[in-house]
């Protein structure tokens, strides 16, 4: 006889948060291992800022670098159990949102995520760094 595994349960006492792609909780079983992923962005091999002034691209490449992390550990966006936009314009973000929602989709990931607005970040012309965490 086989244990069936255990299932991630998604909370979600109300459903705005449906098109922004993540869960207000999710209960999962403990994971034996955990990744964390610092601070990712529009940056290039370099250290150079890529696509100033493009949140949408700055945010697609940020979610790109993240996707890369994780298949070095054979993780995908699904593992993600904690997603953290930074951005210095909320609004550009929110607009371009559909770049990181299209690649969550493409996982059925909806971790539980904050979009947080703050005045800089760490290079100059980053608008967008997301930080993750994700486990197995």
């Amino acid at each position: 006889m086989t244990t069936p595994t255990p299932t991630t349960i998604r909370i979600n006492p109300t459903s705005w948060n449906a098109g922004f792609r993540f869960d207000h909780a999710q209960l999962r079983p403990a994971p034996r291992e955990v990744l964390t992923v610092a601070g990712q962005a529009s940056v290039a091999d370099d250290g150079s800022v890529l696509h100033d002034g493009d949140v949408a691209a700055q945010l697609s490449l940020a979610v790109h670098h993240i996707e890369e992390i994780l298949a070095r550990v054979d993780m995908t966006l699904a593992d993600v159990f904690s997603l953290t936009v930074y951005t210095t314009d909320i609004a550009a973000t929110l607009a371009a949102y559909e770049a990181l929602t299209e690649r969550l989709d493409a996982h059925g990931a909806t971790p539980p995520a904050a979009l947080v607005g703050v005045a800089a970040l760490a290079l100059p012309g980053l608008a967008v760094e997301i930080t993750a965490q994700a486990g197995r």
